[in-house]
């Protein structure tokens, strides 16, 4: 127990000092010398226990805990494994018996029988405590000297702070002559090191900064930070500085205003003069705030007044008029500047509401009959609009969709109304015809008509293309306008309209009822006439391939598929040569065909954005092509999960549209050329304006994007504003590359005069068929837009071409699909929920938590 032997010495040393200071502090207090017995019943309790503080406080801290642990182990106790605090506190209460050290005994071994002795620690203790009496009234008289002193300077602090302004103001302007006008001017210059290097850029240019902020963000050459390699600004050295002058010229005027007695006071408590460096001790802590405030202000300052300052003479009053006039021109200045600002937002609000603010106020007192067939999804409310527009001698059909405004085409045609078709990438003139079936993109308001029809009112509420149903709402030039929507759209329409009296509503119920199923849907349950409805083309092909593989003859309907495909593919299955239908909520838009049951095999859709669930609108709008009156007199509904939650939605009352969207129009650009040349300016303006209440503004998004394509480039150099913006504008889908690739080809060669790149066609697999589609369909739309007809026709019939492929493939080669895994590409089961099999799916997360664990070992 070599650590045991080393304390105890000390210890008891330790112990023998702090009992002599109990005996001063107990003699001290004393009049008379007492008797050394009389300490010795007075402290033996505590004096004792002063020995067993020092050594058990000494062992405990000093002994370590494996001499701890083999001390307890030769006393017999088990230590393996036991807490330290335990074995401190079973170490503690050995140690309480080790060899004691008898304070008395050794205290009577000094003082008992030796008087003198003990006379002479009496003398020094009573000598020692009227020494510290003294220098405690020393102490306290020091502080009331250092309290008056503190009041000097609170007093000129409270009362001098514009001087004190003045005179830093002016001894900045003194360092920065000297800094602008003798220091260089630095730049960093990065470099692969650690640190970067500095290297001299000339000189300073006064008329560079306006503020001395401008200045202060400047370098001076040195390091402020060495560790993280922070070079020094102005603005580090200014700091200092402030601090520095300030402190010094208010311990300055304190001295001047400190009396005399209390100098000489000071002198003789502290033997020492009393001087301005002393009292700068003193004046610190009260100067913080106003460093912070000088400083701050001193930024705010012009960097040429505080220049014209640094060779005048400091004088408080001169300076404060100098101040004064200095301010009166800065905020005259700063008047002068806002009132710009004021001016030019006043311009620029003037300027977007002459653009766009009135483009997006709904006309008035036009003289047009306005009809609205609202109700729910078939209901017959277009047949009867239709029935309207046939009898006008003219009249105009405006379809959301091109496949709707064909379908129209056909059938005017087909019962002895001449009709032309015009679409964005297809025409089919009919000479002499006074109808025309169009998507609504193509709505022109100088165009007149007898019946305008517009169609599916309630896409007006479409983020991208809800416009052009506004346009064609409020602007349609016409005696008579039909409308037609769903419920929710209602009062939106009737806003838009002004609410007037005399506008005629027809409400359209079904028929036939809708009746949902208890049970959930599987495969299996598939019969004649069931529609069964999934969100993305993969899900489509996957699931008819399965239907076909299982005896069903199936018709599919997508998004992607050409038009005259999809016409094909519904004329199968009302000719009965299918049975099936698979398709996307494609179906829900003006489709009428004869389905006795629609089957959701997915509850939830992919926006664009996110996967969500299915809202109660987009749940009725598909519903309602189940039952058709005459063959199904009642539709019946189908959900694989969730029927009771699913079923809410399908019966719960439509909420109203509250906002539509607005977009740019062709009077919007032929007002926004008054003031600006370039799209770049318009699409700023565009995010700046702020839509009217009601309205979103349309994103533009894919737009824009096509635009910084060719920003800045010949494209933009050769076109005027508006043709740009109808290029930009056409409707394809520029999410493809090899589409967008395509459109820059065509657009150089519409600005150099060349003839237009033909469009890529390529046929081998049914993706590749669809692109080439898009592809010859982009084509058109430049054809069309350049007025040139006769070669469309002949690209119309290559489309034509492509669309029998596409449909020979769906017709004939979708059996041969399976369901395979978009990552090994291995063949599934038909049943199985997921995209990728189960082998993938734990390869990728078994890698991710390797890559987890891997970064948590490497940030320990």
């Amino acid at each position: 127990m070599n650590k045991l032997a080393v304390v105890y010495p000390k210890a008891v040393e330790h112990t023998k000092k702090k009992v002599l200071e109990d005996v001063d502090r107990y003699l001290e207090q004393k009049n008379e010398l007492p008797k050394y017995e009389q300490y010795i019943s007075d402290r033996h309790t505590y004096i004792e226990q002063i020995w067993v503080n020092v050594w058990l406080n000494k062992v405990t801290n000093d002994v370590p805990k494996r001499e701890k642990k083999a001390f307890l182990t030769e006393k017999g106790y088990e230590v393996d494994g036991i807490d330290r605090k335990i074995i401190n506190r079973l170490f503690r209460n050995e140690m309480r018996e080790y060899r004691p050290f008898h304070v008395v005994s050794w205290l009577d071994g000094v003082f008992l029988n030796n008087e003198m002795k003990w006379q002479e620690v009496f003398t020094q203790a009573k000598l020692n405590y009227e020494k510290r009496k003294e220098e405690e009234e020393k102490g306290n008289k020091r502080l009331e000297v250092q309290e008056q002193i503190e009041k000097v300077i609170k007093k000129i602090v409270e009362k001098n702070e514009d001087l004190f302004y003045l005179y830093i103001r002016h001894r900045v302007s003194q360092q920065l002559a000297k800094d602008i006008h003798t220091k260089p001017k630095y730049q960093m210059i990065e470099t692969y090191k650690i640190e970067e290097t500095l290297t001299e850029n000339g000189s300073f240019n006064p008329s560079d900064y306006f503020t001395v902020s401008k200045f202060f963000d400047e370098l001076t050459g040195a390091v402020h930070k060495s560790y993280f390699w922070e070079y020094e600004k102005y603005l580090h050295f200014y700091q200092r500085f402030v601090k520095e002058k300030l402190a010094l010229f208010v311990s300055k005027k304190a001295f001047q205003h400190i009396n005399l007695e209390l100098h000489e006071e000071y002198a003789e408590l502290y033997e020492e003069k009393l001087t301005d460096r002393k009292i700068k001790e003193y004046v610190s802590p009260f100067l913080p705030y106003f460093e912070k405030k000088i400083f701050s202000q001193i930024q705010a300052e012009l960097f040429s007044d505080l220049l014209k300052l640094a060779d005048v003479p400091f004088d408080a009053r001169l300076h404060r008029e100098i101040f004064e006039e200095d301010v009166k021109e800065r905020e005259r200045k700063k008047a002068e500047e806002q009132a710009a600002i004021e001016r030019k937002k006043a311009e620029e609000s003037r300027i977007l509401d002459d653009i766009f603010g009135r483009e997006y106020r709904p006309s008035s007192g036009r003289n047009i009959r306005y009809v609205l067939h609202i109700g729910e999804t078939n209901t017959g409310k277009t047949h009867h609009a239709l029935e309207q527009m046939k009898k006008a001698d003219s009249g105009l059909y405006l379809a959301p969709l091109r496949l709707l405004a064909l379908e129209v085409f056909d059938k005017l045609n087909a019962e002895g109304v001449s009709c032309t078709l015009k679409t964005g990438e297809e025409e089919k003139i009919i000479e002499g015809a006074s109808h025309h079936a169009c998507t609504v993109e193509m709505f022109h308001e100088k165009e007149y008509y007898n019946v305008i029809v517009i169609d599916e009112a309630q896409m007006i509420a479409d983020k991208d293309r809800g416009f052009s149903w506004y346009k064609a709402i409020t602007k349609a030039n016409a005696d008579e306008v039909h409308i037609i929507g769903s419920r929710n759209a209602e009062s939106m329409v009737l806003q838009l309209l002004g609410d007037p009296d005399d506008i005629e509503i027809h409400d359209y119920t079904r028929d036939i009822p809708l009746k949902v199923e208890r049970k959930e849907f599987t495969m299996r349950q598939t019969k004649k006439g069931d529609a069964l409805v999934c969100f993305s083309r993969r899900r489509v092909l996957e699931t008819a391939s399965q239907l076909q593989k299982n005896g069903h003859s199936v018709s599919m309907i997508y998004g992607s598929m050409p038009p005259e495909t999809r016409k094909k593919q519904m004329q199968r299955f009302i000719g009965g040569e299918t049975t099936v239908i698979v398709s996307t909520d494609a179906i829900g838009m003006g489709l009428n065909l004869p389905i006795r049951r629609i089957a959701f095999l997915e509850n939830e859709k992919f926006d664009g954005v996110r996967r969500r669930r299915l809202t109660s609108q987009e749940v009725k709008q598909i519903a309602g092509r189940a039952g058709r009156k005459g063959i199904y007199d009642v539709g019946k509904v189908a959900f694989t999960k969730e029927i009771k939650l699913m079923k809410h939605l399908l019966q719960q009352e439509d909420e109203s549209i509250q906002t539509f969207a607005i977009a740019p129009t062709n009077a919007v650009f032929e007002r926004f050329q008054k003031y600006y040349r370039d799209l770049g300016t318009f699409f700023e303006l565009w995010e700046k304006f702020e839509s009217p209440k009601g309205t979103k503004k349309a994103t533009l998004s894919e737009e824009r994007e096509l635009y910084e394509t060719i920003r800045n480039t010949e494209i933009e150099a050769r076109l005027s504003l508006k043709d740009l913006y109808g290029f930009l504008h056409l409707p394809f889908s520029s999410k493809e590359p090899g589409l967008t690739h395509q459109w820059q080809e065509k657009m150089i060669a519409v600005i150099r005069g060349e003839e237009l790149p033909e469009p890529q066609i390529v046929k081998n697999s049914l993706e590749e068929l669809e692109l080439s589609y898009k592809a010859i369909g982009l084509h058109l739309l430049f054809l069309y837009r350049l007025e040139r007809r006769t070669e469309a026709i002949y690209w119309e019939r290559i489309r034509q071409e492509i669309s029998d492929g596409v449909h020979d493939f769906l017709k004939n080669g979708v059996k041969n699909l399976s369901k395979k895994c978009k990552y090994c590409e291995k063949n599934m089961p038909w049943e199985h929920d997921f995209s990728m099999c189960d082998v993938c799916h734990a390869k990728r997360y078994r890698s991710k938590d390797k890559h987890y664990y891997r970064n948590r070992r490497a940030y320990r």
